[in-house]
């Protein structure tokens, strides 16, 4: 790719912010490059729902050729970083090596383990299609070996769900799972009770959903234990094995499926930048949101450290990353079609919070935005609509809107389909 003329802009990374990116850079001559290592942009805030069979894998993911088709500026290439030369301006794939004039790095987060990488043979995160179908796999064969299974204590164990973590994506997967073996199996079995299933749900803090307001805290955890759920606050875990979670209190929980959503870290590319990172691997960007001594590299999303004026850090949520990723297409705009004696300082990158929400089950939700606070069902058609908004495609928003329409009507789930496991894959993996 030598050959052509222009600024080129290489950008690593297909998620909220790699592709926000590349939808909001206008130039005429300047020429991008979106890397990625899977050909689909992934909605990773309906990915909980693909990992309890409410929806299908296809219905929140859109091949990236196709929703850049209309860029014709923008090659997209399925491949794999390996390293960075930021020194020379190469970026090294497992393929090929590109040059650039400026990098754009999304490369997104991984699930952490908070230094026990040994758990997650036990545990498995949730971050990827691949991810979310082999929980699905494993949670609905379970009830199909409870259903042939005689021994109560063996039973038991194959009908118990632990999930770690009491975030967002926690509180997601935990009322989903709750609705789905008390409300959607329990008329599918004859000789086990779905209902009767455990849904136990584990944080180390006194609280759940603890960046919200206590009173939306609390709520949330009421609406999860209406449903059913078992929360656990304030309780550290100690050990992870097959089949079994140990708590520091010695407390051993045996469940044939735990899941894992307490931690996440940057890609560990980040540690190849040279530059400096905090606990959790983050690139602790300039207020431009480019790299310290690299004005020609840029980290937005989930591997940036962005702190507010408050000093408190930008939150790893989408609005986020695809407000960092207009604000650096805007700076390389300026800076491409402006003479260098006429440009003036960039500009710092302001984060504007739009609230935060978190889906807990039937009707049952809780939002924030502004003095705004919402909670059950009013709060729950703000979760569908927001997230029906911004799912990339129309046949996407139609085919997942018919499915929580038949849903709810029906109550029941369309996606409860076993099938053969993809290949697993290490923690970490970037794009």
């Amino acid at each position: 790719m030598s050959e052509h003329k222009g600024p080129h802009i290489v950008v690593l990374g297909a998620g909220f912010g790699g592709l926000t990116f590349c939808q909001k850079f206008h130039h005429p001559f300047a020429r991008v490059t979106l890397v990625d290592r899977t050909n689909h942009h992934l909605f990773q805030p309906l990915l909980y729902q693909v990992a309890a069979a409410g929806l299908s894998a296809p219905e929140i993911a859109q091949p990236i050729r196709s929703i850049l088709s209309d860029r014709p500026n923008v090659t997209v290439l399925l491949d794999q970083v390996l390293d960075f030369d930021l020194a020379g301006k190469r970026v090294h794939l497992e393929k090929i090596s590109l040059s650039y004039h400026y990098l754009v790095l999304a490369l997104g987060g991984c699930t952490s383990y908070f230094g026990h990488p040994e758990w997650e043979e036990f545990a498995p995160g949730l971050k990827s299609l691949e991810d979310a179908i082999r929980i699905r796999h494993h949670v609905l064969l379970a009830f199909e070996k409870a259903e042939c299974e005689s021994d109560p204590a063996t039973r038991a164990r194959l009908m118990t769900i632990v999930i770690v973590g009491g975030g967002p994506t926690g509180v997601e997967l935990a009322g989903a799972f709750a609705e789905l073996a008390r409300i959607v199996l329990k008329r599918d079995f004859r000789h086990i009770d779905p209902s009767k299933a455990r849904v136990i749900l584990i944080e180390a803090s006194p609280v759940l959903l603890s960046h919200l307001p206590p009173d939306l805290s609390a709520s949330a955890t009421e609406q999860l234990c209406r449903l059913g759920v078992q929360v656990r606050t304030s309780t550290r875990v100690k050990s992870i094995g097959a089949g079994r979670v140990e708590l520091e209190s010695g407390e051993v929980i045996a469940g044939e499926n735990i899941l894992w959503a307490a931690g996440v870290s940057a890609s560990p590319l980040t540690r190849r930048l040279g530059v400096e990172l905090d606990r959790a691997g983050r690139v602790r960007v300039n207020p431009d949101l480019s790299l310290p001594g690299q004005p020609d590299v840029f980290a937005i999303g989930d591997m940036a450290l962005v702190l507010r004026e408050d000093g408190k850090p930008v939150p790893g949520v989408s609005p986020a990353a695809m407000q960092m990723a207009a604000h650096v297409a805007r700076i390389l705009e300026d800076e491409l079609l402006t003479p260098a004696a006429e440009l003036a300082l960039r500009p710092r990158f302001k984060y504007w919070d739009k609230g935060t929400m978190a889906t807990i089950g039937r009707s049952a939700a809780v939002a924030v935005t502004g003095p705004l606070e919402l909670t059950g069902f009013i709060a729950w058609v703000a979760w569908l609509l927001v997230h029906l908004i911004f799912l990339i495609g129309f046949r996407n928003k139609a085919a997942v809107l018919l499915q929580w329409a038949y849903s709810y009507l029906s109550y029941k789930r369309g996606a409860r389909i076993i099938t053969s496991l993809p290949p697993a894959k290490s923690v970490g993996r970037s794009p």
